[in-house]
């Protein structure tokens, strides 16, 4: 069973496409915070900034979750919202 449920996230407010389109926006957001993140503990490695691994470096919501999770828990959690357009 997969949690929240539609309309636990929706509120009654948004059909199950628009959902899926705000989630995928969401998630693409995720991504793009990871690559910044790896990016910049590539740069500290390399320039040998720190000794911490990489894995180490990178926040552990990115490292432990896919980018869909995370958008589907911000959006639950109030952290991202979606809105209609007009």
């Amino acid at each position: 069973m997969i949690e929240p449920t539609v309309e636990e996230l929706t509120k009654g407010e948004l059909n199950r496409y628009e959902l899926v389109v705000g989630v995928a926006k969401c998630a693409r957001m995720v991504t793009d915070e990871y690559v910044t993140c790896r990016n910049e503990a590539e740069r500290m490695i390399a320039n040998r900034e720190t000794d911490k691994t990489l894995a180490a470096l990178i926040p552990g919501e990115y490292r432990d979750q896919k980018a869909v999770k995370i958008a589907i828990a911000r959006l639950s959690e109030g952290r991202y919202q979606l809105h209609r357009k007009g």
